[in-house]
């Protein structure tokens, strides 16, 4: 796989594709410094997100979550993104009461390693958060960052163009705003 270009293309997003890095090669990347284009881009911002986007990818690498995925506004040329999104790999093939046991398993370890208990997708734990206007996730009140698992056959809530739902590698390859497709960053230990 490729490393992140040193420039976002012409829609102001990374090109296609899978794009590999590194936490150190993450914070020095056009998506942490920018390109120089903008006297706005907030690079400390940035640069606190991948600290706390770091403490949650160590979470899953711990409980065996190998492929973490990321994207959203912070893959775009946005000079302060809200957030980080991404997915994560459970790597569930078949929606079954022993591999949904086996990650929610996963799912009770990650909320004892994090001590904010942030681990869930359950909306009746969503949060009223009047900064966004809207009710958020505890791993988004706390870090500012959301991470999904990706379970094959389950959809993400996103939709294409033409009102599809969307699983989460489909749905994270394009721009929420405008459809335009888009590079994710895959990160590695």
């Amino acid at each position: 796989m490729a490393k992140i270009p040193k420039q976002f293309n012409a829609n102001d997003v990374l090109d296609v594709g899978t794009f590999e890095a590194t936490f150190a090669e993450l914070r020095s990347s056009l998506l942490v410094v920018g390109d120089g284009s903008s006297t706005h881009w907030d690079s400390n911002w940035r640069n606190s997100l991948v600290d706390n986007l770091e403490i949650l990818a160590g979470q899953l690498w711990s409980v065996g979550i190998e492929d973490i995925f990321i994207d959203g506004s912070f893959v775009e040329n946005k000079d302060r993104p809200n957030d980080i999104d991404g997915y994560f790999d459970t790597e569930i093939s078949q929606i079954t009461k022993l591999a949904m046991d086996a990650f929610e398993n996963q799912v009770s370890q990650l909320n004892n390693i994090d001590p904010y208990k942030i681990w869930t997708w359950d909306p009746k734990a969503r949060i009223d958060d009047p900064r966004s206007g809207k009710a958020q996730l505890p791993m988004w009140m706390r870090y500012k960052v959301e991470l999904y698992p990706h379970i094959e056959g389950m959809f993400s809530g996103i939709r294409d163009q033409y009102g599809n739902n969307l699983q989460f590698p489909s749905a994270f390859r394009q721009s929420r705003r405008n459809f335009i497709p888009k590079g994710i960053v895959k990160l590695v230990r």
